[in-house]
C-alpha cells in the first residue's frame, strides 16, 4: 500500500513538471476594442476560410510555432476571422455584414475591408493593425515560421 502511494506521488509529482503547452490566445473584434483602451498593441487578423488548405496548413503550422504564440500572445492581439463568416460584427461603431453571392455563398464586408489585396480577397491574409486600427500591412498566401517571426518582429515597433 505504501509503495503503491509513493509510486502514485511520485506520477503526480513527475506530470506536475511537465510544462504545459502555451496556446495562442484569439480574441473578437469587441474584444480587442475594449483591451486597446487600457493596454494598447499591434493587431494581427488572420483572414481565412473553411476550404481554404493554405489557411489550414498557416493553423497547423505556422500559428502553432511555439516561438509565434509567445510573440503573439505578448506583444499583439490575434483574431481570426472567417472571410465567409454569416454572423454581423460591430467594429470601430460599424456593423460589418455578409454580403451573399448566390448559393450560399458570399464574403463578409469586414473580410472585404481587411483582405482586400489588387482588388480581390484572397485566402489567407494576414492583416497587421497598428494600435490606433489603420492597415499597416496585407500579406496574402501561406507566410511560413520564419517568415512570420520576422514580419512580427518589425511589427512589434507599431
Amino acid at each position: 500500500m505504501n509503495k503503491l502511494l509513493g509510486f502514485l506521488f511520485i506520477s503526480l509529482s513527475i506530470l506536475g513538471s511537465i510544462p504545459k503547452k502555451e496556446t495562442l490566445n484569439v480574441h473578437s473584434f469587441s474584444e480587442v476594442e475594449k483591451l486597446q483602451k487600457t493596454t494598447p498593441k499591434p493587431v494581427v487578423v488572420f483572414v481565412h476560410a473553411d476550404w481554404c488548405k493554405i489557411c489550414h496548413g498557416m493553423e497547423k503550422s505556422t500559428f502553432s510555432n511555439s516561438k509565434i504564440i509567445k510573440t503573439l500572445n505578448k506583444s499583439f492581439y490575434f483574431i481570426k476571422l472567417n472571410g465567409e463568416e454569416k454572423r454581423d460584427i460591430t467594429f470601430l461603431g460599424k456593423t460589418f455584414v455578409f454580403k451573399p453571392t448566390g448559393n450560399n455563398t458570399g464574403t463578409h464586408e469586414l473580410a472585404i475591408e481587411l483582405a482586400t489585396i489588387h482588388k480581390r480577397v484572397s485566402y489567407p491574409t494576414t492583416t497587421i493593425l497598428d494600435k490606433n486600427f489603420a492597415i499597416v500591412l496585407q500579406l496574402e498566401g501561406l507566410i511560413t515560421k520564419n517568415s512570420m517571426l520576422s514580419i512580427l518582429k518589425k511589427a512589434k515597433q507599431l
